[in-house]
């Protein structure tokens, strides 16, 4: 994401704090797709999804004033509300219903293939081998520990560890790595 992306987000979330609605229908155009298509791979349900994503942003709207642009972009604040609400979501829904645990299905949104942060990511991911890949995919998607990483796919903990620490380091790198041109937001 561009700076001045992250500038006209935070000037969104300002305007937010001060009672703007049109500043909260600019801000959901800007980023309900990526935190959908961030939900549905969580919760796998679209119609959850859907309900997370109204809450999201029902809560940044509520928490608007609380928001420090010095502390890390708009996107990032949306992102991990979405994500801790869906693996909240998930893990309920999971222990009430002792729910079997199905492989991980990776659901795109159509309109995140046009992000340019989504083919950073793409890129880096595919930079892992399939080891990596999953432990963190389960400990991210999914929300599983170490511990019930190492259970699902029947390895020791230690090894889960490193893979995860592995991983993540060869993502830092990989996301280092990939510069994508920025765009420019259109005037109007």
């Amino acid at each position: 994401m561009a700076e001045d992306d992250a500038e006209i987000d935070a000037a969104l979330v300002a305007a937010m704090a001060d009672g703007d609605r049109g500043a909260m229908a600019t801000l959901y155009t800007r980023h309900a797709s990526v935190l959908l298509g961030l939900a549905i791979r969580i919760v796998r349900e679209r119609r959850e999804a859907e309900d997370l994503l109204h809450d999201v942003f029902l809560e940044a709207w509520r928490s608007a004033k609380d928001f420090d642009p010095k502390r890390g972009r708009v996107r990032t604040w949306l992102a991990i509300r979405m994500r801790s609400r869906a693996l909240d979501l998930q893990k309920s829904a999971r222990v009430s219903r002792n729910a079997g645990d199905g492989g991980l299905e990776l659901l795109v949104d159509d309109s995140e293939a046009a992000s340019p942060d989504c083919a950073r990511v793409r890129a880096a991911l595919a930079s892992l081998g399939d080891d990596q890949r999953r432990v963190i995919e389960l400990a991210y998607f999914e929300g599983l520990s170490c511990t019930e990483i190492a259970e699902r796919i029947a390895i020791p903990v230690g090894t889960v560890k490193s893979r995860v620490a592995a991983g993540l380091e060869r993502l830092r790198a990989g996301l280092a790595a990939v510069r994508l041109p920025t765009r420019r937001p259109e005037k109007s």
